[in-house]
């Protein structure tokens, strides 16, 4: 008899739970969201979050507070990523190929297959050459002569060994091997924009976007693009200079792998929203920053095919990991 009393009491107590636990997930979010960045301030991944940052703001009511865990190529922030709460309060940036050639060639605290709930793409960045202004060298030839002559001389700046630029140089090496390069690596583009206006390095494997913000101090003499770049319409790609080079860096956002599924779609919907948003493609145009939205499922088919490539340029220059 007694258990009939407590009954409707039981029953009570659960619709109160599953209540409160729907109007928290219809509130999400009902505080700020982290935003991790694996690169410097003020380099391009900063930049371009800092323009989706504008229309965030636009289309939700809560903001983000912006978190830097730099080194390693981006390892670091990526790793911070990964292993962050999945409540849909930490989020972050991540690039392509940097996650797949690390996750290959190190012990990498994170698996791009698993360790990520992927939100979507939003830049695809073409890599290209670049030297100071004043520099000796005027075109592609000049360097891969003086390489050539000088080995070991010609210092390169890169943003880390197991990055996009890391992978486009294990591409020059081994399809050009008579020209010698000495290797400089970088915390983030922004070190490495420093380095080559300082006169630390010769040139640099570097983005379009970061070059583009310091074009009155650098002269770009080739695109790793398959055409030209409508940013820089004059400027040559390596192929039309008979080098066979095509290399790009991904930008996407993720959340880590285990968050809730109405988390995940409102992230990805008001993602989809300011990648649509006519204002932000004009700031994005206005910044040089090269935009390209790719869907979350559709980004994680795209790193899994990236794998076969990486995995052979990495073993290649016995550099996978055993």
């Amino acid at each position: 008899m007694r258990m009939f009393k407590l009954l409707p009491m039981l029953v009570a107590s659960m619709l109160l739970t599953l209540s409160v636990n729907a109007t928290f997930a219809a509130d999400y979010p009902s505080k700020p969201i982290n935003m991790i960045m694996a690169f410097s301030a003020g380099g391009s991944s900063d930049v371009q979050a800092r323009i989706m940052e504008k229309y965030w703001n636009k289309y939700s009511n809560q903001r983000w507070t912006f978190i830097y865990k730099t080194g390693a190529g981006g390892a670091l922030g990526f790793a911070e990523i990964a292993r962050a709460k999945p409540d849909g309060y930490t989020i972050g940036g991540l690039n392509m190929p940097h996650i797949v050639v690390q996750k290959l060639g190190q012990n990498a605290q994170f698996d791009p297959k698993t360790s990520f709930a992927y939100i979507c793409q939003v830049v695809n960045d073409p890599q290209c050459i670049a030297v100071k202004k004043g520099s000796p060298f005027k075109s592609v030839k000049d360097i891969m002569d003086y390489a050539k002559a000088n080995p070991g001389k010609l210092t390169v700046g890169m943003s880390g060994k197991l990055s996009g630029h890391g992978l486009m140089f294990l591409d020059f090496k081994k399809k050009y091997p008579e020209a010698k390069f000495a290797d400089v690596y970088y915390k983030g583009a922004a070190e490495q924009n420093v380095a080559l206006l300082g006169g630390e390095v010769m040139m640099i494997f570097g983005n379009l976007n970061d070059v583009m913000r310091a074009t009155d101090q650098m002269d770009v003499l080739a695109m790793a693009s398959e055409s030209r770049n409508p940013f820089l319409p004059n400027v040559p790609t390596l192929k039309e200079l008979g080098y066979d080079i095509v290399s790009d860096i991904r930008r996407c956002f993720a959340a880590p792998a285990g968050i809730g599924q109405k988390e995940l779609t409102y992230l990805r919907d008001t993602f989809r929203k300011i990648c649509n948003d006519p204002e932000y493609l004009a700031d994005m145009k206005k910044a040089g920053q090269p935009a390209e939205y790719m869907d979350g499922p559709d980004f994680e088919a795209y790193v899994k095919s990236q794998y076969g490539k990486a995995e052979k340029a990495l073993s290649d220059a016995g550099m996978l990991k055993k």
